[in-house]
């Protein structure tokens, strides 16, 4: 019976010594695959990984969470969080028409801006001025889908986009590529973070 009671004492002491010493424990997690381990060898704390989005995720924890920095440990009542990853990503949309300066001179590139200018600001569909001018032969209307990063549009592209407001249209050109765009800023940037964050029961 004693021993009963002292092998009971000992595992309740060292549940509450695993609690408090959780604060502890995340700070030395840096990995979700260190993370996941831990999970593996402390389940009585009913740990878990969250994956959050700024776009989808509203309750108050979770955009108290989406607001911390990667790094962060922190408790709320006796759960304690610990964020692992936490990006920000922001993309782009817009609509262009392309002109090869490679088979255009400077003076026809010049006067198709303008013609192209005129003919959007009397009421012409952007879509259907794509069709009929860009030289790139996309089949998406001159719309460039969600974008960010230099591999899906070149930086001056981006750049532009970035420092315009919704239904701006205004001119991009490419100089080392000699390349020349007209675009239509279409949509809002999309501002989006996400976050992987350690929870546990314990402080």
């Amino acid at each position: 019976m004693k021993n009963s009671f002292v092998g009971l004492f000992l595992l309740l002491s060292s549940s509450i010594f695993a609690q408090n010493a959780v604060h502890d424990q995340f700070a030395k997690i840096t990995t979700v695959q260190q993370a996941q381990q831990w999970i593996e060898g402390n389940q009585a704390l009913k740990p878990a990984l969250l994956q959050l989005n700024s776009l989808k995720d509203s309750s108050l924890i979770e955009k108290r969470l989406l607001r911390q920095n990667q790094g962060d440990v922190f408790s709320v009542g006796y759960v304690t969080y610990k964020v692992l990853e936490s990006t920000e990503k922001v993309q782009y949309r817009a609509s262009y028409i392309f002109l090869d300066g490679g088979s255009l001179s400077q003076s026809q590139i010049d006067s198709l801006k303008k013609i192209i200018v005129d003919k959007a600001s009397k009421g012409a569909e952007w879509n259907q001025l794509s069709d009929q001018y860009t030289m790139d032969g996309n089949t998406t209307h001159g719309d460039t889908g969600w974008f960010f990063g230099e591999e899906m549009m070149p930086k001056e592209f981006q750049d532009a986009v970035k420092a315009h407001k919704l239904a701006d249209i205004f001119f991009v050109d490419v100089a080392d590529r000699n390349w020349h765009y007209i675009v239509k800023k279409t949509y809002d940037d999309d501002d989006k973070k996400v976050a992987t964050v350690l929870r546990a029961n314990g402080r």
